[in-house]
């Protein structure tokens, strides 16, 4: 990384180590630290360009940033705002653009409303899975061909799942008014790709540092258990497991290497964060600990835009 995009990792590391409260946040009725959200709108982490409103960022420094959410599972609608700006720069409508990503670029939740999951075909039924979908205040929605802006006084509800630090909902387009922004570009779907698995390789990373850390200070037969060569060759494989999923996030600019990164990323994630509970013991299934967080969210974020059976099954028609 460039030293201003280390800057960028440090500031934003900075602001989570010292304001986000994980528990607390998935607790307040939209699901996220809105003072949180507003401090990270403030260091400029969405893509949106100057001309909007926004920073001037870019995919890399976004992704950064993700990473960081990753680590600390922190609630954000960082990643439904990010594709929202994305769907509506393939547009290339300027007229929406103007409108919309200086509110975005300023702290207002946007989402993107798109069949990613194979449970919708048209614009006429309950959309599932959306990311912050029953808070956002600007909402997009895809049928496949356009990208169309729905009126916010939509009927929509919080969808629990699994993984309470996932903000998921269902937005119920029955009767939804529906403008048309303009063409609706695949590349996105690619962008989301990439953008997930930039957070979960900061999961596996951070799930993998706990894991080592208390490896050192847990005592069995008079010795830390991190001294025992078994439990070092299986941090020793979830530190390549990090590193391999790092590069192949890093890589991720295209439809092949966004796919190849969702299917790697996934299943590294959920090895390390398995093995995260298992190295911990008994702790980590009390509810007090967090590696069940880690657990559940490598679950969650497996499945979210497709599970990795969905993109290898993709992968053998493009490749």
């Amino acid at each position: 990384m460039t030293p201003e995009q280390l800057a960028l990792r440090d500031a934003v590391r900075g602001l989570l180590d010292k304001h986000s409260d994980v528990r607390a946040a998935i607790e307040t009725p939209h699901g996220y630290d809105k003072d949180v959200w507003a401090r990270l709108t403030d260091i400029g982490v969405l893509p949106i360009p100057e001309r909007y409103g926004g920073s001037g960022a870019t995919t890399t420094e976004t992704h950064i940033a993700l990473e960081e959410l990753g680590r600390t599972l922190t609630p954000s609608p960082l990643l439904a705002s990010t594709l929202a700006v994305q769907a509506l720069l393939a547009t290339g409508n300027e007229e929406a653009c103007q409108r919309l990503l200086p509110r975005i670029a300023e702290g207002t939740v946007a989402t993107l409303v798109w069949p990613w999951d194979g449970t919708r075909i048209g614009l006429d039924g309950p959309a599932r899975h959306v990311l912050n979908g029953d808070t956002a205040e600007i909402l997009l929605a895809t049928d496949g061909t356009d990208l169309y802006e729905i009126d916010p006084g939509v009927a929509r509800e919080h969808t629990p799942t699994m993984d309470q630090t996932r903000r998921l909902a269902t937005v119920h387009l029955d009767q939804a008014a529906l403008t048309l922004v303009g063409p609706w570009k695949p590349e996105v779907r690619d962008a989301a790709l990439a953008a997930l698995s930039a957070e979960q390789v900061g999961t596996a990373a951070r799930a993998l540092e706990l894991t080592v850390s208390y490896t050192k200070t847990r005592v069995q037969f008079g010795r830390p258990i991190g001294s025992f060569q078994a439990l070092k060759h299986r941090m020793a494989d979830m530190h390549v497991l990090v590193e391999t999923a790092r590069s192949a996030a890093q890589a991720a600019t295209d439809e092949v290497s966004a796919a190849v990164a969702k299917v790697y990323c996934s299943e590294a994630l959920f090895k390390v964060a398995a093995e995260m509970v298992q190295l911990h013991g008994g702790i980590a299934i009390t509810w007090e600990h967090d590696a069940h967080l880690y657990l559940k969210r490598a679950h969650g974020s497996g499945q979210l835009f497709g599970s990795p059976a969905v993109h290898l099954e993709r992968l053998c028609t493009v490749i």
